[in-house]
């Protein structure tokens, strides 16, 4: 979930306002049930906690802890923030002691952003702009961090400098970290029937025309102001954000196997492939259609390499005529409609992302058998990942069957 825009004033704190080191003494008094404990396992004076405890409590706006003479428990609240601050230390301090054992008590936030921003812009200039920081502040918080890791963490190139491996495994950790951290907001938000934050959404040609008008007119039923993005891109761009923890979930066809180890693809429906052509194509209203008559026309077709454009290349395979030699690759369905209603140009695409345009008559299937492109339809999420309410809200609404993982 990317926090950008909140109910909450613009002038309010939030989780990862606080120190890390604060944040590992809310969590140390958690699992302790004692302050002066806490400060011990921390190494930081007992009054130290109990200032950062009471801060915490102010930026949430909630009681966390009931108290005894002899321990501090915390409450539904407090154990639910110490879930989300642990994972986010979960992600971190592998990366933190890879490098350099000292860092999980020395690194701090801005070190770590500035790391990060150095990391995905490759350059000091550039960081310090993205950050609203002088570009000295950002190459000393850099170098802060390289003289306690006794290593480099980044290379100068031809074209910029280039993070070492253990400098993107730290980055990407405390990318998940702060992700954590800012999800805690949104959890501590939704106890108070509050909303902060928004969802953020993969989405790929079919889930745009398909799924997702559905599901986001049944979202707004319960949650009518929580902001919703929608980012779109190539499979591979999309996986890749959902992975650095850029977009919370993605929906579209799913790949046989999962891509990757560390995703979850959950199917909701199974789609097959349609050849369309405009109204008035030579072709449209026949009854049967030969492999060669299709041949001798125009394309519109998914580039190389998407499911659909394997389906449609496997069509041509062992038949004396040659493929069609006048391609537009493209995933737009618009550009494709258009091309149809103004040519002789053909398309293949999902039927379902064509169903809209067939039942208003934009363009009309053809009689060619594709049922055996039968294609599974779902959500891919982060393994890891912990939903917030409302996240949660949205996927319920989809028409996930669980039993169906792939």
């Amino acid at each position: 979930m990317a926090i950008m825009i909140s109910s909450r004033p613009a002038s309010a704190s939030t989780i990862l306002h606080h120190s890390l080191r604060h944040l590992r003494a809310y969590l140390a008094a958690v699992d302790t049930g004692s302050v002066t404990r806490a400060a011990e396992t921390c190494f930081v004076s007992q009054p130290a906690v109990t200032q950062a405890l009471s801060k915490i409590e102010k930026t949430v706006g909630l009681r966390l802890f009931s108290r005894t003479p002899q321990r501090i428990f915390a409450n539904q609240a407090g154990e639910m923030l110490a879930r989300r601050i642990g994972r986010a230390f979960g992600f971190l301090d592998p990366a933190l002691s890879e490098l350099s054992p000292r860092l999980k008590v020395t690194a701090t936030a801005a070190q770590l952003k500035a790391l990060i921003a150095v990391r995905e812009t490759e350059n000091f200039t550039l960081a310090a702009r993205r950050l609203g920081l002088s570009q000295p502040a950002v190459y000393r918080a850099v170098s802060q961090l390289e003289e306690e890791a006794a290593r480099p963490l980044f290379e100068r190139t031809s074209y910029g400098i280039v993070a070492t491996r253990p400098a993107q495994a730290l980055a990407q950790a405390a990318k998940l970290a702060f992700l954590e951290l800012q999800q805690a907001d949104a959890d501590m938000a939704e106890l108070t029937s509050a909303e902060t934050g928004q969802i953020v959404i993969g989405a790929t040609p079919l889930a745009k025309s398909f799924v997702l008008p559905k599901a986001i007119a049944n979202f707004r039923k319960v949650r009518p102001n929580l902001p919703l993005q929608i980012q779109e891109g190539p499979y591979q761009d999309l996986m890749a954000a959902l992975r650095r923890g850029e977009i919370d979930f993605l929906l579209g066809a799913l790949r046989v196997p999962a891509p990757i180890g560390d995703v979850e693809q959950r199917v909701l429906f199974h789609d097959t492939i349609v050849l369309v052509a405009g109204n008035s194509h030579p072709l449209a209203g026949r009854s049967e259609i030969t492999v060669e008559e299709l041949a001798a026309y125009p394309w519109v077709v998914s580039p190389s390499g998407t499911p659909i454009r394997r389906y449609f290349d496997s069509v041509f395979l062992n038949v004396a005529a040659a493929p069609p030699k006048s391609i537009v690759e493209s995933g737009s369905l618009i550009l494709m409609r258009e091309l149809l209603d103004g040519s002789d140009h053909l398309g293949c695409t999902s039927r379902l992302q064509a169903e809209a345009e067939i039942a208003r008559g934009l363009m009309r299937a053809l009689p060619f058998d594709l049922s055996h492109t039968s294609r599974p339809i779902g959500v891919v999420l982060r393994k890891d990942w912990l939903a917030t309410a409302a996240q949660q809200t949205f996927l319920d609404l989809l028409p996930v069957r669980p039993e169906q993982e792939l």
